[in-house]
């Protein structure tokens, strides 16, 4: 890995479960990871409920805009998290590649949100903080 790993978290849309890995990582390893996110069919917002999760640990990520991943992504990634398993990239990931299995938080609000985002907080800490 390189001097500061790069963690791509993937989900379908771009607008809940990547989006809360990457905040989430920013949040607890921002001083030892670079995090981003991207997602297969990118939504055209951010999930507001996780929004407002994240809001209560003091992250915006309001403003951020969903995206499309690319093989560039999957290239230049130390760590790909994969937030729902077997989804199915546009090219093979360089670096080494997690599968993690969260909901897909869509139609839920922020209470139904914040367990999530303890989970995939633990997840992180479990697995990512821990290297």
């Amino acid at each position: 890995m390189t001097a500061t790993p790069t963690v791509l978290f993937i989900c379908q849309h771009n607008a809940g479960r990547s989006q809360l890995g990457a905040a989430l990582l920013g949040h607890l390893g921002s001083d030892r990871f670079n995090a981003s996110s991207a997602g297969l069919a990118p939504a055209d917002v951010v999930n507001p409920a996780v929004a407002a999760t994240v809001a209560e640990l003091g992250v915006d990520i309001s403003g951020n805009v969903p995206r499309a991943v690319t093989p560039a992504d999957l290239d230049e990634a130390d760590i790909v998290v994969l937030m729902k398993p077997g989804l199915a990239l546009p090219s093979t990931p360089r670096g080494e590649v997690l599968e993690w299995s969260f909901a897909n938080p869509e139609s839920w609000d922020a209470e139904a949100v914040r367990p999530m985002r303890e989970a995939v907080a633990a997840r992180i800490e479990a697995e990512l903080l821990t290297r």
